[in-house]
């Protein structure tokens, strides 16, 4: 399953912690279908999630972009949401802590798997534009920075292409 077109998101709306499992590789061609179904549910009140990594083959700077902006988004919430991630696998983990997500969210590092009644359903996404693409990127880099001031130096050359395309398309 390492064909990124082949990778899925389960997602159990009916669980609470809302329970998502990332099947094949997370990255900037599906992190905005996991920011779009997230947005969603926190505009109907849901604040708690937990995402199984145990199926998920790697992720990009984009797609942890895009959990810090959901974990910052949930701590600001009155009362305040969670994020758990869980059963990550020794890289994926490795990848989450050298960015500094593990101060903004949790880490179940149990091996227990979700129940297996978990009655999921894959979570839509569309394709979208280069530009849609790039506006999603450059968000969750700028997301990785609010996160950590010392990713800035990380990603300064992305930071920076990204949003010289953003503005190219503005004129």
């Amino acid at each position: 399953m390492s064909d990124t077109n082949k990778s899925v998101f389960q997602a159990d709306v009916s669980a609470d912690p809302v329970a998502i499992r990332i099947e094949g590789r997370a990255s900037f061609q599906n992190s905005a279908c996991l920011q779009d179904f997230i947005k969603a549910l926190l505009a109907q009140g849901r604040s708690r999630f937990s995402i199984d990594f145990n199926a998920c083959t790697g992720m990009d700077s984009t797609f942890l972009g895009v959990l810090a902006g959901i974990a910052l988004q949930v701590r600001k919430l009155s009362p305040p949401g969670h994020l758990v991630l869980s059963r990550l696998e020794s890289r994926n983990l490795e990848l989450v802590r050298n960015l500094g997500l593990h101060r903004l969210l949790t880490i179940d590092s149990g091996a227990e798997p979700p129940p297996a009644a978990m009655s999921s359903q894959a979570i839509p996404c569309s394709d979208r534009s280069e530009l849609e693409n790039a506006k999603v990127a450059l968000q969750a880099h700028e997301n990785l920075v609010e996160a950590e001031e010392s990713n800035r130096s990380k990603f300064e050359d992305v930071l920076h292409f990204l949003r010289r395309r953003v503005e190219e398309e503005k004129r």
